[in-house]
């Protein structure tokens, strides 16, 4: 009987020892899939949040957007009434370029100056100068009095690299055009440390072609605020057709991207990044010009018609223009395009 006790306890004490064994080694398992044990005795585990949360379009909302101060660092170049320079501010702790035109003081006065925020569509890094897919509008809206302010984004230019993640960099450009606004609001301009050009931060406009035109409707969604805006050709298509309708240019026919996309889909919703999902978060005071070329071989037209309805029927108004032969640079229609959208913001920020 003696025994029975001794080799029944003796079970007991290996079934105790084996039950917190299991349990040291189920939460290391969990551990290994991102969760946090906090004990082997059936304490609460909680997940860890997944490193592109943060970007998801409602979180954005929350964040307050950090103003930092916009430097003219050196003169690319002299025009008739304007000044181009090489223009630096910080975003996320990163210095960011781009390129600024400068009314010039003797032909439009001291300021304050209205300001037009410019994003421009895709570009190839290789090829890219800063620039390219402002210049030429920039130098019209200068020449008419307004100060332009067109970012190069993050590794382009001479900005600071993104974070190796093609995601990553793309959900940024959210935050870098939150800020640039913000650095607006500041009221000035620094030149050498030593001069600087007055801006009017209640007078604000937005210019965008192609795919800057989804960068500008999700920065109209975030802010809240009613820049008047220009659109040409814009990309307005949800996240990730947005970008799978491009794969064809790829020299890999888009594998790569792929593949990157299934891993990111395969963690986080998509919808809760594209900005079509929140389009109501836009400002009913908002006004928007949105020029479309019928010519586009990028664009399909039936995208801009489904977005001015939708941007209709949400009660904002939207002057809507369709061009002829036009292509996706507005090719054959451009000083009527250029005409309508100085006359638009001579309306709203003059």
């Amino acid at each position: 009987m003696e025994r029975k006790k001794i080799v029944f306890t003796i079970l007991l004490i290996f079934l105790g020892l084996a039950g917190i064994g299991g349990g040291i080694f189920l939460g290391l398992k969990l551990k290994n899939r991102n969760w946090r044990l906090l004990s082997p005795l059936g304490q609460k585990v909680e997940e860890k949040e997944k490193p592109l949360a943060k970007y998801e379009l409602e979180r954005l909302k929350e964040r307050k957007a950090q103003p930092s101060e916009i430097v003219l660092d050196r003169v690319l170049s002299e025009g008739a009434g304007f000044t181009s320079y090489l223009f630096f501010y910080e975003s996320e702790e990163k210095k960011i370029s781009g390129l600024a035109n400068i009314p010039l003081r003797q032909a439009q006065g001291d300021g304050p100056f209205p300001v037009i925020v410019m994003l421009r569509g895709w570009v190839d890094p290789a090829m890219y100068q800063t620039g390219i897919g402002t210049q030429r509008v920039g130098e019209v809206l200068a020449q008419n009095g307004y100060l332009t302010l067109a970012p190069d984004f993050l590794g382009y230019g001479e900005s600071e690299m993104p974070p190796n993640n093609v995601w990553e960099e793309r959900f940024l450009k959210n935050i870098n055009i939150a800020d640039l606004l913000a650095s607006i609001s500041r009221g000035n301009i620094v030149i050498d440390n030593t001069q600087t050009v007055k801006i009017d931060p209640e007078r604000v406009g937005i210019w965008a072609h192609s795919n800057g035109g989804l960068s500008a409707l999700t920065a109209l969604e975030l802010s809240g605020k009613p820049y008047p805006t220009t659109l040409w050709a814009p990309v307005s298509q949800f996240f990730p057709y947005d970008v799978l309708y491009y794969i064809f240019e790829a020299e890999d026919k888009g594998k790569a991207l792929r593949r990157n996309l299934a891993l990111f889909e395969a963690e986080y919703d998509a919808d809760k990044y594209s900005f079509d999902t929140y389009l109501d978060w836009i400002n009913k005071e908002t006004l928007i010009q949105l020029h479309q070329g019928l010519a586009d071989p990028y664009i399909p037209v039936n995208w801009s018609d489904r977005i001015v309805q939708r941007l209709t029927d949400l009660g904002i108004e939207v002057n809507y223009f369709k061009y002829s032969g036009a292509g996706h640079n507005m090719e054959g229609s451009w000083d009527l395009v250029m005409q309508r959208d100085l006359q638009f913001f001579s309306e709203e920020l003059k």
